[in-house]
């Protein structure tokens, strides 16, 4: 299929408001669908956490602190490991795979950094609040970083430029981070990672952005019932009952049932056709299937092939362009960083 990569100024977008494309883009509004906002000040409002603002300080040490594998207690895992930005902000694996080469005990796998911002609960049995409080589990987990909070601090407060990084970024001559501090600055670089879509584009009124397979996909996918938990800024992002209307065909594939209630959290669309493979336990490596599997499991119907592939085509619409992200040069040990440990 071949991209579009129309961009609409103001003045064709009021143009184009009264087109037929305009009834769509209000059936998916009341569908509940919203896109990312193109005023930096209103996405902004979003993004922000007004108990973690966002600073440029504080994103540069954040990115830092995100690509350095010294946090592990390996020395060779950091944030990037299993939320590779150059490929689409996961692993590409089943399980997630940690320390010592292990899997997630519940053959649970990585989802997404990009827009995690947007969704409202964090880790598939939703625990977390934020990407605050998120990013300070994967840092301790044993199969994953399998650190302590000691552990942690010691890393950074052995290089002088990280302290000094934190003495600037919190404007405080005395500051000492602590392991709250180091998952704060690393949530506030990830609340920058958001990826505006051709179909942001068209909700913002730029009938031209989609083409007539995605317009057709879009209105299938909400005909269909899909927006009932894909919906919001996230397409995604909430905690919601699976499965529904039928089994899933995998779910011998570890152990995870979701939380006390029974409930997942319903993983972002977007750039979904980068993010394989799907479903909590990684099991299914074709969008098709998947798409197939959810129309069975949560919309009780069979959704054909043409449907199918039309859902498809609108996914597309979904992949967004990445924030340009340097791969940051990081500080020098010193004698008085913990060396790794590889048991």
């Amino acid at each position: 299929m071949k991209k579009l990569t129309i961009a609409c100024s103001a003045a064709l977008a009021l143009a184009v408001s009264a087109s037929a494309g305009d009834a769509l883009i209000e059936k998916a509004k009341k569908a509940g669908l919203k896109p990312i906002p193109e005023s930096k000040t209103e996405l902004y409002k979003l993004i922000d956490n007004p108990k973690n603002p966002i600073t440029d300080e504080k994103i540069e040490l954040g990115k830092k602190l995100y690509f350095d594998p010294r946090l592990s207690k390996s020395g060779l895992i950091s944030c990037n490991f299993c939320h590779n930005l150059a490929t689409g902000g996961v692993d590409g694996v089943g399980p997630a795979t940690g320390h010592m080469w292990r899997h997630n005990p519940h053959h649970l796998n990585s989802p997404t950094v990009y827009n995690a911002v947007f969704a409202k609960k964090q880790f598939w049995d939703g625990r977390s609040p934020d990407l605050e409080d998120q990013a300070q589990g994967p840092m301790q987990a044993p199969p994953e970083m399998a650190a302590t909070k000691q552990h942690v601090e010691k890393v950074v407060r052995s290089i002088p430029e990280y302290m000094k990084a934190f003495k600037h970024a919190y404007n405080d001559p005395k500051f000492v981070p602590t392991f709250k501090d180091v998952a704060d600055v690393i949530a506030v670089f990830e609340r920058t990672l958001v990826t505006p879509s051709r179909y942001d584009e068209f909700l913002n009124g730029c009938d031209k952005a989609l083409s007539k397979e995605e317009k057709e996909g879009l209105k299938i996918f909400i005909d269909k019932g899909c927006v009932s938990c894909h919906n919001g800024v996230a397409l995604g992002g909430t905690m919601q009952p699976f499965p529904v209307a039928g089994k899933y065909k995998y779910a011998n594939v570890g152990d995870f049932k979701g939380d006390k209630n029974g409930m997942v959290k319903v993983p972002t669309l977007r750039n979904i056709l980068e993010t394989r493979p799907y479903f909590h336990n990684g099991a299914v490596w074709t969008i098709e299937e998947a798409i197939e599997i959810m129309g069975e499991t949560q919309l009780g119907v069979k959704l054909s092939k043409n449907e199918v592939k039309k859902i498809k085509a609108f996914f597309g619409a979904l992949t967004g362009k990445k924030p340009y992200v340097r791969y940051p040069v990081l500080p020098p040990s010193t004698n008085k960083t913990p060396k790794p440990n590889l048991k």
